[in-house]
């Protein structure tokens, strides 16, 4: 499957890193990682991946990469169906390529409100508050839910983790690097644990993703930082993002998914 993917799917993603994703680094009783679709001939003609979780009480299933052969599309629905046949779960598809999100929408799919805000990283001078990358006080500082969201986390390729404190206050916040038009120089933020703390320290988060990663906007979802970041503005098109199940959409986040473990 990794082969097929790298092959046909991203170039970019090399063979061992799609394998890597496909190990998924938090523990879970997962009944596959995806379907794939074979010829007669037993040749790989299609995959669908799939990443699972167990999150408060339910079972949770990432629809990640999709790709079949042109000649064998006819037949691509068989990889989704095969998916969503599998009884309780709940479906997130947080990376729906542009002719999946009608498909989804028939099947029963709804949206997350993805609304966008990207914010240019600049340089600031920032005194209050303190960041660290450092896996010793990150450990040693997170507790209950976070700690184990860090632990599942520290292996999993694309998940990048910070800790912004201040006083005897701390925000963890997990983002990953991205690609806009091609240009490998955007972080989108996956988790923030305390909103109201990120927003006092954002200017200092910023800095550190120009200065020490050459990160060179910072894309927000307001209901992922909490706020929309001054001197930013609202993507007129942003990416679409699904569920489908027994869910509130608020109980929907971007952890133990393909964004966290593949970076393309």
């Amino acid at each position: 499957m990794a082969r097929f993917l790298q092959e046909h799917l991203n170039t970019r993603v090399t063979v061992e890193a799609w394998e890597r994703a496909m190990r998924v680094p938090w523990k879970v009783s997962a009944p596959n990682h995806g379907f794939l679709l074979r010829t007669e001939q037993g040749e790989v003609a299609g995959a669908y991946l799939a990443f699972y979780s167990e999150r408060r009480g339910r079972r949770i299933c990432n629809l990640g990469a999709w790709c079949v052969l042109p000649q064998h599309r006819f037949h691509s629905l068989k990889l989704l169906k095969a998916l969503l046949a599998q009884e309780g779960h709940v479906f997130t598809d947080l990376s729906p390529s542009g002719n999946v999100v009608p498909l989804n929408t028939r099947l029963g799919f709804s949206f997350l409100d993805t609304a966008t805000a990207v914010a240019p990283n600049l340089p600031w001078l920032s005194p209050r508050g303190r960041l660290s990358t450092d896996p010793a006080m990150l450990e040693g500082t997170l507790r209950g839910d976070d700690l184990q969201i860090y632990r599942d986390h520290v292996d999993a390729a694309a998940a990048r983790h910070v800790l912004l404190t201040r006083g005897g206050r701390h925000c963890y916040v997990v983002y990953r690097t991205d690609r806009r038009k091609n240009l490998p120089f955007f972080a989108s933020l996956l988790y923030v644990s305390d909103p109201d703390l990120f927003r006092a320290l954002r200017r200092r988060f910023q800095s550190h993703l120009l200065l020490r990663h050459g990160i060179l906007a910072l894309l927000a979802e307001p209901r992922v930082a909490g706020h929309r970041p001054r001197l930013s503005r609202m993507l007129p098109n942003p990416r679409r993002k699904m569920f489908r199940g027994e869910v509130a959409e608020e109980e929907v986040d971007y952890l133990y998914s393909e964004l966290t473990c593949l970076s393309w």
